[in-house]
């Protein structure tokens, strides 16, 4: 019984380091909330910690990534603005100047 309300414990406490992920400002807690945890799997198996580990690993990873390219579209969006607003001045000006002729 106390067993698996240790498992139940460390379910949450994993719930939570991958809430603590989903941003880049929150890793540092998030790391240091998954290592206590991994400590505590790894007291009582060494494999499920390791396994754990590299999952965290890959999970931090994609949250880079998925940060990076969220940017990255970001970017991509206000360009477009740009480039838009850009396209309608000039051809705002080119309709004035050919009124003026």
């Amino acid at each position: 019984m106390m067993k698996q309300s240790l498992s139940q414990n460390q379910v949450a406490q994993l719930q939570e380091c991958v809430s603590l992920a989903q941003e880049l400002a929150h890793h540092a807690k998030a790391n240091q909330s998954f290592a206590e945890l991994r400590d505590r799997v790894a007291a009582d198996n060494p494999v499920s910690a390791e396994l754990l580990e590299l999952l965290w690993n890959e999970v931090l990873a994609a949250r880079r990534s998925a940060t990076f390219w969220r940017e990255m579209s970001d970017v991509e969006k206000q360009l477009s603005e740009r480039i838009a607003q850009s396209h309608l001045q000039l051809r705002q000006n080119y309709e004035r100047l050919m009124q003026e002729q």
